[in-house]
């Protein structure tokens, strides 16, 4: 039970963080170059959470589990 809500809550973590990553790709067309892009995202705590979801994830599913073979 625990590790499924740890897989949720990660999920959920890098599904958000992505939303925000690709939101802020509207930076583009205002006139923001790439690598300035770059630089705003790695600033931002909400897309640097992608980190910390992906992460939690690689921990829930490369444990040891009953079912593994």
């Amino acid at each position: 039970m625990f590790r499924t809500f740890l897989f949720l809550f990660g999920f959920g973590l890098t599904v958000i963080s992505l939303s925000y990553i690709i939101i802020y790709l509207n930076l583009l067309t205002i006139g923001y170059n790439f690598f300035d892009y770059v630089n705003f995202i790695i600033r931002r705590i909400e897309c640097l959470n992608i980190f910390v979801g992906i992460g939690i994830l690689i921990y829930v599913l490369g444990g040891k589990h009953e079912l593994c073979l």
